[in-house]
């Protein structure tokens, strides 16, 4: 089983899209996949209209697996599960901070999936927190867009940052451009000034394209309803990149 999580503390990068994406994407190359909502807002859970249980609070996640097993919806597409994100969720730092190895308490919880699906694809908050470095710990592939942006790169290197001080394992880490214009001066001076190595960006880009907010209209993947387009075909070089890579 491999655990691919995508991760930034900035809003608004096409975190959620590309999580919606890959998992779809893996489905169709045949393995067993579980889509994980971690973000609050619930957009991939609303992407396949799966709605959690209403028993469903943020501490669900911490009464063993069982109880997440059962909290687990079929998709409309077969191989593809999605657990949505519970109510509550906001509260869950709260809820670890109680509870013994607090940064690496859902780690169990992951490990159980393992011999129901291959792959695991991880929807995270948009913040550093208790439950964000859960994710950190039990991630075989910590999945970071990136917009072509001061900010944005910024945000990159507070991760890397974060990782050195903490002593986690910065090579997990791999980010890619996303929501690209290369119309724009700016995206294109820092796709073209990005020290790739350090940072271990990918060679895939996703363009910036209205087909994949129409995604929110239509509630499913891009991949489902027009994957010849052009950020579709960027989603799907992505997919392949990350295989060849080792990472899904």
């Amino acid at each position: 089983m491999k655990i691919v999580s995508l991760f930034s503390v900035k809003g608004g990068v096409g975190k959620t899209a590309a999580a919606v994406n890959l998992a779809f994407f893996a489905s169709r190359r045949g393995h067993r996949t579980l889509l994980v909502d971690l973000d609050p807002q619930s957009s991939a859970g609303y992407y396949f209209r799966v709605r959690p249980s209403p028993e469903a609070r943020g501490k669900s996640l911490l009464k063993g697996e069982k109880t997440v097993a059962d909290l687990i919806r079929e998709s409309d597409f077969d191989g593809l599960d999605i657990l949505p994100a519970p109510l509550g969720l906001r509260n869950i730092d709260r809820h670890l901070a109680g509870e013994d190895r607090k940064r690496q308490r859902l780690m169990p919880v992951f490990e159980s999936f393992k011999d129901a699906y291959d792959r695991v694809i991880v929807d995270c908050p948009p913040h550093f927190g208790l439950l964000s470095e859960n994710v950190f710990h039990f991630s075989h592939t910590l999945l970071v867009p990136v917009v072509p942006s001061v900010l944005s790169m910024r945000t990159l290197r507070q991760l890397h940052d974060f990782f050195m001080q903490r002593e986690y394992a910065a090579q997990k880490i791999r980010a890619f451009f996303s929501m690209v214009d290369m119309r724009k001066r700016l995206h294109w001076e820092t796709v073209q000034s990005a020290d790739r190595k350090k940072y271990a960006f990918l060679d895939t880009s996703i363009p910036n394209a209205s087909e994949v907010e129409r995604m929110g209209l239509e509630r499913k993947p891009l991949l489902a309803y027009n994957a010849r387009s052009k950020a579709g075909m960027a989603f799907i070089h992505l997919g392949h990149e990350l295989e060849v890579r080792g990472c899904l």
